[in-house]
């Protein structure tokens, strides 16, 4: 799995003009699922998230997590993660989870995410959304599942 973690001063999603999901600080999560991606990846990628520390502590150091620095995650499907545009000008997504597959890990990572004290707002599987942020910083990580074989 793959997550574009961008730290925000606020956030929403709306879908058809009807807002899904806002946050007022904290973490926009862009998630994203492969093919041989698994319930265990996304436990593992939620504490990962919930417990990067991207904010500032009272030096102004990067030392806090989203929990400590009272913020919240709006997580929004994305499968275009695994889109690739090596080759001529129109991405393919064979990389990319089915929805079948993946929407069923976009829920885990939500559960995980709030089981480790993050409260999680979400955007809309396998709908069109308008994504609005204020990025903070800018700070912005792409954080990934290990490979088979690789320790966490």
């Amino acid at each position: 799995m793959r997550a574009l973690v961008q730290r925000v001063a606020r956030a929403r999603v709306t879908v058809d003009g009807a807002e899904s999901g806002r946050i007022e600080g904290g973490l926009l999560v862009l998630l994203g699922a492969t093919h041989d991606d698994g319930e265990a990846g996304a436990v593992w990628l939620a504490a990962k998230v919930a417990g990067l520390r991207v904010f500032a502590d009272a030096e102004g150091r990067m030392n806090l997590d989203v929990r400590e620095a009272g913020g919240a995650a709006l997580v929004v499907p994305q499968f275009t993660l695994y889109g690739d545009a090596r080759r001529g000008r129109r991405p393919d997504f064979v990389a990319a989870a089915r929805p079948e597959q993946a929407e069923p890990l976009f829920e885990r990572f939500c559960t995980a995410l709030a089981a480790e004290g993050v409260r999680v707002e979400r955007g809309v599987f396998r709908a069109h959304m308008a994504v609005e942020l204020l990025n903070d910083g800018p700070v912005t990580l792409l954080v990934e599942t290990p490979a088979a074989g690789e320790g966490a």
